[in-house]
């Protein structure tokens, strides 16, 4: 029976790449000389820690962050900004979570999604995935079509199609 899977995943090669380029950016910026403005990354826990000297310079590194990220072929949307903390005078921090897989709630959503549209095809959670199946091929890529339209806040990938 054909089958595929929707998850959402981040090529962690790629955000590091992305990482160093704003590194370096933001060492040879005029605007950023002097100041201890940078980003970390947490591969285990998948953070970005960005660091500036106020708030200002914070949102000038996220830009430059997301701009990296984006020419790197990476969907910003799975980003999720934190709070931003002050850590000793006018330093501040952020950390931002890389969003991977598909959480439980969004993963509800798509199940009654596929359900309501009265698609002959089935969706089941499986962990941090959910699996499409049907007796047809075409009714699959109608479910893509349908999710990728009413899904547009997370990006989700469509993966291992079987037939």
């Amino acid at each position: 029976m054909p089958s595929f899977d929707i998850v959402s995943e981040v090529n962690q090669v790629e955000v590091n790449n992305a990482v160093d380029q704003s590194n370096k950016e933001i060492t040879n910026r005029f605007d950023f000389k002097g100041s201890d403005a940078r980003v970390e990354y947490n591969e285990k826990e998948k953070i970005l820690a960005a660091y500036a000297d106020d708030d200002f310079k914070l949102d000038q590194l996220r830009d430059v962050l997301t701009g990296k990220l984006a020419k790197r072929g990476l969907d910003v949307r799975c980003l999720e900004p934190g709070t931003v903390e002050k850590i000793s005078g006018n330093k501040v921090k952020q950390n931002i979570t890389t969003r991977v897989g598909v959480e439980q709630e969004l993963a509800k959503k798509i199940v009654k999604l596929v359900k309501d549209s009265k698609l002959k095809a089935q969706a089941s959670i499986q962990g941090d995935t959910v699996r499409i199946t049907s007796a047809k091929k075409d009714t699959l890529q109608e479910v893509i079509a349908l999710v990728r339209k009413s899904i547009t806040d997370f990006p989700l990938q469509f993966k291992n199609f079987r037939d």
